[in-house]
């Protein structure tokens, strides 16, 4: 035959073809993975069935607990690793190794595992791609972890094999089970993020130690506030058996820096045992997420700051209502009504604020309005913030009269900048004492020298009159509360 007649394309084709069939063929009989799993099933993987189960990336801890606790439950289980250079295949399935479909470097390998935080101070390494090959209740079962690569949007999965169907969904259940029991997010503090390629991640933040004197309200807001939360958490079980609800909303509004976020952390701190979702910001796209694993840990709080962003009334805004706004109504009256879960919003803003957030029952049930500190709140203030400071102020009465309309923050920053005046008066390696002088000094600076917009985050009017409001006073620009909001009356507090 001359080389002219010869196809060159269609040689090439088939060739192509033959080299596919050799290395499918090699690759079924020849995988280590493959020979493990026959011999661990007793059949031949290539005709079971597989099922697939997707977890969020967040369940990457719980997973490995859970996968864990099943694999030392018998010391002739086992489990290997895989490359994991193989997560960068976006077609790699331990199906297509079994099937002979997937021709990449699938041998076992190490465990290669990545650490992954479980508290404040703690993580646990996770494995990024393992082989479970266990026995369950008698019955052969293999399991397959596999954290998808975060570039191209791979999520966490477990793929699994078993004789029947029926035993893989079972395991498939047992294993959630397993990862609820076992969820490292229980009773604690959270924060939530969004990471570079668009997927929520959680933070772990320190349950803070803020003792009911720490916190200076006037009593009845903290009545309110500790009889709404506190103690409906206290008396759960029979409100339960009395057919009584358990959700709850609380909103606490008022100007910037009295207090409402040391309310919320007043609360964790006496509910150490509640998860505590916290959402703030951006966080706040991860309100989904946030209620339902409220729902799957209860009892648990959900904290929404500065709701207002979220929650502005309708007609407020020209492109109409937030569409978070819809699913935090959607969210809070989805609960069922025993879910021991606890809804606290937070705004400086309640002017702002949609109406039907508070138009059904079940909503916010509460309101306390966190106003600015009064005499007696200041002098106990100035009082708290000097603990820990050596000190000399014989007497409070002036610096109670001349704070008058300040904030709690702005209380908290007066003593911090009092003791600055302090040190750099006595100079490093002194003995340090804080007088009135260094306090007023630092009153002085505050009020006549700060730029207009820190003595507003301070809590402290603008334009330097600083005289107390009547009690009943309405919050500044406020014309009265929105149309449905019943409880929103200041000076009220249940």
């Amino acid at each position: 035959m001359a080389a002219e007649d010869v196809d060159v394309e269609r040689f090439a084709e088939q060739f192509g073809r033959f080299m596919e069939a050799m290395s499918a063929r090699r690759q079924r009989r020849d995988s280590p993975l493959r020979g493990l799993v026959s011999g661990h099933l007793g059949v031949d993987p290539a005709g079971l069935p597989l099922l697939a189960e997707r977890f969020a990336t967040v369940e990457h801890p719980n997973l490995q607990l859970a996968l864990d606790s099943l694999l030392a439950a018998d010391p002739t289980q086992s489990v290997v690793g895989l490359p994991t250079e193989l997560r960068h295949y976006g077609q790699f399935s331990l199906a297509g190794v079994l099937g002979g479909r997937f021709h990449g470097p699938a041998d076992p390998s190490p465990i290669e595992y990545v650490n992954v935080a479980v508290d404040v101070d703690r993580s646990l390494p996770c494995a990024q791609l393992a082989v479970y090959l266990l026995r369950v209740d008698g019955v052969p079962v293999v399991a397959f972890l596999l954290l998808g690569d975060e570039h191209s949007g791979g999520g966490l999965g477990v793929e699994v094999l078993a004789p029947e169907r029926h035993q893989a969904e079972g395991f498939v259940r047992r294993l959630r089970a397993l990862m609820l029991e076992l969820n490292v997010y229980r009773g604690k503090l959270l924060g939530f993020s969004f990471g570079q390629y668009g997927g929520f991640g959680m933070t772990f933040q320190r349950l803070p130690t803020v003792s009911r004197d720490d916190l200076i309200l006037p009593a009845g807001d903290l009545e309110a506030i500790e009889r709404h939360t506190l103690g409906v958490a206290e008396q759960a079980e029979l409100l339960r058996a009395s057919g009584r609800h358990l959700k709850r909303g609380l909103l606490l509004y008022g100007p910037p820096g009295t207090g409402k976020t040391l309310s919320v952390m007043y609360l964790c701190s006496r509910m150490p045992g509640r998860t505590t979702l916290l959402l703030s910001g951006p966080g706040a796209g991860a309100l989904g997420q946030a209620v339902a694993l409220a729902r799957s840990l209860q009892p648990a709080m959900v904290v929404l700051e500065d709701v207002d962003l979220v929650a502005m009334e309708r007609t407020m805004s020209e492109r109409g209502a937030n569409p978070l706004l819809f699913e935090l109504l959607n969210e809070m009256d989805g609960l069922a009504e025993d879910a021991d879960v606890i809804f606290v919003l937070t705004t400086n803003r309640v002017e702002l604020l949609e109406p039907a957030l508070a138009a059904r029952p079940g909503r916010i049930d509460q309101a306390v309005e966190i106003g600015l500190p009064d005499e007696e709140s200041r002098e106990r203030l100035l009082r708290l913030y000097l603990r820990g400071v050596e000190h000399d102020v014989p007497s409070l009465d002036g610096l109670v009269g001349r704070t008058s309309g300040v904030s709690a923050a702005f209380v908290k920053e007066l003593l911090r900048r009092a003791t600055l005046v302090a040190a750099a008066e006595v100079g490093p390696g002194s003995r340090l004492v804080l007088r009135t002088v260094h306090v007023e000094r630092a009153l002085d600076d505050l009020l006549e020298h700060s730029a207009p917009v820190l003595r507003s985050m301070l809590g402290a009017s603008s334009d330097g009159d600083f005289s107390r409001p009547a009690p009943s006073a309405a919050p500044p620009s406020w014309d009265g509360p929105p149309p449905g909001w019943v409880e929103l009356r200041p000076g009220r507090r249940d």
